[in-house]
């Protein structure tokens, strides 16, 4: 009750989605209706799953990574810059991340993709704007290191990722979450900037 009570859009998205995550995992109907379609989104069908594609996870690591990511970063923002703010960015977050990709992939009938990592990016780097010097871990480096630093190597990891192609992970979302929860919190909460100024100078001081 505790995180219903001081930060309830934190809890509410925490708890929705490893819900439907958990029951999609035994579900192949619900994949089919909340993944993200690009090729459908840009024809203006199946709008809903820029949103819901946020909702499923492809199994139990990607669920429990990304709800790792949100519980020890989401909360704490919520806290600090209040909840209609917090929801802003995250659901702002979730859709621009998504945008990229529909562009990208407009015309491939068999790209699919789902996950809360673009909505979580921008949570973390909206984060970093306020807790610049907190520690971050970059995995498999057991080193943690300056949020300011992280920052950067997650963006050009993301780049070389993308480029790369690999994997069946969109790094582009994250790239685009990330870059989403920076300008949307610049614009939103009031003071972003100087306080982040503000935490350089009294660290270079």
């Amino acid at each position: 009750m505790e995180y219903l009570n001081h930060t309830p859009v934190a809890s509410i998205i925490f708890l929705l989605t490893i819900v439907t995550s958990i029951y999609a995992f035994s579900n192949n109907d619900l994949y089919g209706k909340f993944m993200l379609h690009p090729y459908s989104v840009s024809r203006k069908h199946k709008l809903y799953t820029l949103i819901t594609s946020g909702l499923i996870h492809a199994d139990w690591m990607h669920l429990i990574f990304n709800m790792m990511t949100f519980y020890f970063f989401a909360f704490q923002l919520e806290a600090m810059i209040g909840s209609w703010q917090f929801g802003v960015i995250y659901i702002l977050g979730l859709l621009l991340s998504d945008i990229p990709s529909v562009i990208k992939h407009k015309n491939d009938m068999w790209y699919n993709s789902l996950g809360a990592s673009g909505a979580i990016s921008a949570v973390l780097f909206s984060y970093i704007l306020f807790q610049p010097f907190s520690s971050m871990m970059i995995f498999p480096i057991p080193i943690p290191i300056w949020a300011i630093i992280f920052g950067p190597l997650y963006l050009i990891y993301c780049v070389y990722a993308s480029k790369q192609s690999r994997d069946n992970i969109n790094h582009d979302a994250h790239f685009f979450g990330a870059l989403s929860g920076l300008i949307i919190t610049v614009i939103i909460v009031p003071g972003a900037i100087p306080h982040f100024l503000g935490q350089l100078l009294t660290k270079i001081g």
